[in-house]
């Protein structure tokens, strides 16, 4: 990963390029629990998910599973992204459970929330929460 310190402490990803978080269960596949871990070596990835996150692999992107899964699951959850043909960097277990993420840091955040199929994004403008001034 080619990163850039310019006038920041912390580095910075180069011009274009997205560090992309991608949930797992739900989003690239069946929503599969971690109660049954044994349909999460048979459940099939949604074709749309494996071609849009391949080819922003292959544009240069970052792609780092974020996952509610946890780490006892993490051979199981790498051989199934291997053996389904996703292309990634890193996997990162352990995602609070239950959803209703509010996500802070000093980096700019995006979030685009799944509604069932993955096609190029778009901009679109929506109304989101900040801290005051």
């Amino acid at each position: 990963m080619e990163l850039e310190f310019k006038d920041h402490l912390s580095p910075m990803l180069k011009d274009g390029v997205i560090n992309y978080l991608i949930d797992i269960d739900g989003t690239i596949t069946d929503d599969v629990p971690n109660e049954e871990p044994e349909r999460m070596k048979t459940c099939k990835p949604f074709p749309d998910a494996l071609a849009t996150i391949n080819r922003w692999y292959d544009e240069g992107h970052q792609i780092c599973f974020f996952t509610s899964r946890t780490e006892d699951l993490r051979e199981i959850t790498e051989t199934w992204l291997r053996d389904n043909g996703f292309k990634f960097h890193s996997v990162l277990l352990g995602k609070p459970r239950g959803g209703n993420y509010h996500w802070i840091d000093n980096h700019l955040v995006k979030a685009t929330r799944y509604k069932g199929k993955f096609t190029d994004m778009i901009e679109k403008k929506v109304k989101i929460k900040v801290f005051k001034d």
